[in-house]
């Protein structure tokens, strides 16, 4: 299995996945099921923390296409999600139906790892935003399936509406059994990146 696989937005049929992330603009948790290797289907809290208000959404995740090569697999997805946008910490608009559409592909051996990510959010009066997000990635040894693995990477984000659009953040990411943690530092917008998932 690739070591990167735990990360990705549909599991093995049957299985359950808790993923949270944290990055410069906002903090989301996302509980889903996959009944089917083509999909899965779950439940995304996410605080988008300089607009104060919260987005709660059904999100599906389609596995588009897969490759098998000799020593490297890849995959692209299509994800969206439709809910409502609630104020918070005192903002005063009211609550109004949100959606997003989005794309994820990535492509990786034992040993190298690329990724690209983009989505773009319609919130009504909260928010009205795209980002897009490339990741590069090395492992500086290769584990066997019950060993602890490493991985560093680098993040370039790119997001409208923010006042430095562009910035880069190098990560760790951790891997072991069904738990991964990635930690890292954004270098332009001071601001962690912690992102943790757990497939049951």
């Amino acid at each position: 299995m690739p070591l990167a696989a735990l990360a990705r937005p549909v599991s093995y049929m049957g299985g359950w996945t808790f993923i949270e992330e944290s990055n410069r603009q906002s903090t989301a948790a996302l509980v889903h099921y996959t009944p089917s290797p083509k999909w899965s289907l779950g439940l995304r809290s996410e605080w988008v923390r300089d607009s104060d208000f919260v987005l709660t959404a059904i999100q599906p995740t389609y596995l588009v296409k897969r490759w098998f090569g000799k020593d490297y697999q890849a995959n692209v997805y299509l994800n969206g999600g439709f809910g409502v946008a609630s104020g918070i910490s005192g903002n005063p608009l009211s609550t109004t139906a949100a959606g997003f559409v989005g794309v994820m592909a990535d492509w990786e051996t034992r040993r190298l790892f690329a990724g690209y990510t983009a989505r773009y959010l319609d919130a009504g009066h909260f928010d009205d935003s795209a980002m897009q997000i490339v990741r590069l990635g090395w492992a500086p040894y290769e584990g066997d399936t019950n060993d602890l693995h490493t991985w560093l990477m680098l993040e370039v984000d790119q997001r409208s509406g923010l006042e430095d659009s562009v910035s880069v953040s190098p990560v760790l990411r951790f891997f072991k059994g069904p738990a991964l943690l990635e930690l890292g530092f954004n270098l332009v917008d001071p601001s962690p990146l912690i992102n943790f998932t757990y497939r049951f």
